[in-house]
């Protein structure tokens, strides 16, 4: 039986109707990502094609529309093209999550091209609110950085670059750093003859601040580090 959290994902394509019964609060899931298997949020194990009134559709226009009959894939389709109908608390909260992504994209890839500094969050969100920049909540983050960028860079320069580094780690705490310079993009790695590892890394030039600051913690502020120009 349905539940009171119930609602109507309808997809209208080649002339036909398509409806699927779902629960909103796991459809939510899945639009943000924190659920995989679209099978996991229908309430029925059925394509509709009237769902209040129980009417299926039909096996045939399911294959002549999708090219399968296949539940899941068809669900997934359903999902992923179908405005699914939101509470304004949840399209609120995918507004607020869709917002930090993109403010989170655009802090880890850019820099001032004035400073060559990284531009931090609160000066990105703060910019956004002056330029009245708009969000799709039903569009991925990276699909918007393009039109967000555009519109902040009349408040703010901002230019995508990445930074290559050269680090050597004193042997003592060269297996400690290891998996952090992994995570920052290593490129080439040397191990010297006193033990020691000499590494390349490359990574987006707004995360220079973060890497500095895990590889001289790792280190307690002994590794040489090199900025490659």
């Amino acid at each position: 039986m349905p539940s009171s959290k119930s609602i109507i994902v309808k997809l209208s394509k080649s002339g036909e109707e398509f409806e699927i019964l779902v629960d909103s609060e796991l459809a939510y899931e899945y639009i943000t990502g924190k659920r995989s298997d679209p099978m996991s949020v229908i309430e029925a194990e059925e394509i509709f094609k009237d769902a209040r009134k129980g009417e299926r559709q039909s096996e045939g226009n399911i294959r002549k529309v999708f090219g399968t009959t296949e539940l899941a894939k068809v669900v997934e389709y359903i999902l992923k093209n179908a405005d699914i109908p939101l509470t304004t608390e949840q399209r609120n909260r995918l507004l607020e999550e869709k917002r930090k992504q993109i403010i989170d994209i655009i802090a880890k890839n850019s820099i001032d091209p004035r400073t060559n500094a990284p531009n931090p969050p609160l000066r990105i969100e703060n910019a956004m609110k002056e330029a009245r920049v708009s969000i799709n909540p039903f569009r991925s983050a990276s699909e918007q950085i393009e039109e967000v960028v555009k519109k902040l860079n009349v408040y703010m320069p901002i230019k995508f670059t990445t930074v290559k580094i050269e680090v050597v780690i004193p042997p003592e705490f060269a297996n400690r750093c290891y998996g952090i310079l992994k995570h920052f993009g290593l490129k080439g790695e040397q191990w010297l003859s006193n033990g020691s590892l000499e590494a390349t890394v490359e990574f987006p030039a707004g995360m220079r601040n973060d890497f500095f600051d895990k590889i001289n913690g790792a280190t307690q502020g002994m590794a040489q580090i090199k900025i490659e120009s």
